[in-house]
């Protein structure tokens, strides 16, 4: 019988000092199965803290302007210090930041230095576990460019990790051929988690963080929401890519190929079942139809308009080509009769928007050219809500008893989740109103 394998990332906050470190030690060694640990760089220890990795970049920004960085570098070693004695371990930290100062005074590297937290971090906490210490920059593959090879990566860590016992490794980054580091986006480990998951063949991929799993509605608007006990991949992706940042969206991608379940439970609270991502529920498991609602904010509605848009001449593949030039990404585009309908963030659109539109003029030469800024993006997603009509209008009609005016709205073919732009100023209220409607069903 094949010996059961769970991968067990923790976030910044299970890693923000030494007693979170003990907690992490607590739960490793409660399920022997728990053999392959994934750790972010210390994250806050209070509301007033900053995280390691925004220390490590505003060093790394120190040091590219000539600028004088003893005193960062001073406060970034003695956050590792406070772990290290807390533990009661010895450990080389002179010499990991003499290796990192003499990097900063030759050749500052904004990657490298970013990445030090997990690596330390990594370092440090499999020291303390007794497990074998893995640097990703050995199996996290990426091209020059700072683009994951996914089919590398999967054969070096693969063959890196199985034949360990057990092992720490650091998330969040990974080395080209050349050997220079790369990181994910923020919040990468997740990604790093996911991916160690899949290349040992694991039985579940855990994600410690600091919350019992995910919550159906952002709890800074919401008064105590419903924690969800089991979504699907699907809905984890929407829901994280439209806010909810328990999870980076990109992890769920590599584990649901391969159909790990994803725990999401919380270091403060292991007692706590958390959230179960899955592919089909278990047998006999009822689920609410609406999932979760989360958004944006920080839209700009454009709206393009010229009779006939759809009768074959290529205004809309023509309009696709000027944001594909610009290198501008829509949310989504909705194409009608007459006119054409698109989403983008605002932080995006700014710097362009008026020669943006002068090209559409020039290019498209259009009846009407629409803006609407400070927009917002709200997603209802659920696997079985949207296949119902009467669930959309109810939602819709929810909004319109608030007064809350309505200016997109788009449910796609896969009938995953509805999506909806509403203004800024009746955002939260708009969340409230939607996450009442799902508590009603």
């Amino acid at each position: 019988m094949k010996e059961r394998i769970v991968v067990a990332k923790f976030g910044g906050t299970s890693v923000a000092d030494a007693g979170q470190v003990r907690k992490i030690s607590d739960i490793v060694r409660s399920d022997p199965a728990r053999r392959f640990i994934v750790v972010s760089a210390p994250g806050k220890r209070f509301s007033d803290d900053i995280k390691v990795t925004d220390l490590l970049l505003d060093l790394y920004e120190k040091a590219k302007a000539g600028e004088p960085f003893a005193a960062e570098l001073r406060q970034i070693k003695m956050r590792f210090r406070e772990i290290i004695n807390g533990l009661g371990i010895s450990f080389p930290l002179d010499e990991e930041f003499e290796i990192l100062e003499q990097s900063l005074r030759t050749e500052p590297m904004r990657d490298y230095t970013a990445s030090r937290g997990e690596y330390l971090t990594a370092k440090i906490v499999a020291k303390y576990l007794g497990f074998t210490f893995v640097d990703p920059a050995w199996c996290v593959c990426f091209d020059q460019d700072g683009h994951l090879n996914g089919p590398m990566t999967s054969r070096t860590m693969c063959a890196s990790l199985l034949p360990l016992n057990r092992a720490v490794i650091a998330g969040f980054y990974g080395s080209d051929m050349s050997g220079v580091i790369h990181t994910f986006e923020r919040g990468g480990s997740d990604i790093t988690g996911s991916l160690a998951a899949c290349a040992v063949g694991a039985d579940l991929y855990e994600n410690w963080t600091d919350v019992s799993g995910l919550y159906a509605a952002d709890p800074r608007i919401v008064e105590n929401p419903e924690t969800v006990s089991y979504m699907s991949y699907r809905e984890l992706r929407t829901l994280s890519y439209m806010g909810a940042s328990v999870l980076h969206s990109d992890a769920v991608l590599s584990a649901s190929e391969l159909e790990i379940p994803i725990n999401i439970r919380n270091t403060d609270r292991p007692e706590d079942a958390g959230t179960m991502i899955v592919r089909h529920l278990p047998s006999g498991v009822i689920k609410n139809p609406v999932t979760g609602v989360s958004g944006r904010k920080g839209m700009s509605v454009i709206q393009i308009e010229k009779v006939m848009v759809s009768d074959g001449s290529g205004f809309s593949a023509l309009m696709l080509d000027i944001l594909k030039e610009r290198a501008l990404p829509f949310e989504y585009c909705l194409t009608g009769i007459d006119s054409i309908t698109l989403v983008i963030r605002k932080d995006l659109l700014d710097d362009c928007k008026e020669d943006l539109f002068e090209e559409i003029r020039e290019t498209l030469h259009p009846d009407f050219i629409g803006l609407r800024e400070n927009q917002s993006l709200i997603a209802v997603t659920g696997e079985k809500a949207t296949e119902s009509s009467d669930a959309n209008v109810r939602v819709l009609e929810k909004l319109t008893s608030k007064g809350i005016e309505i200016s997109t709205i788009n449910q796609g073919a896969g009938k995953l989740n509805l999506l909806i732009g509403v203004p800024e100023e009746r955002y939260e209220d708009a969340i409230r109103a939607i996450y009442e409607f799902r508590q009603s069903l």
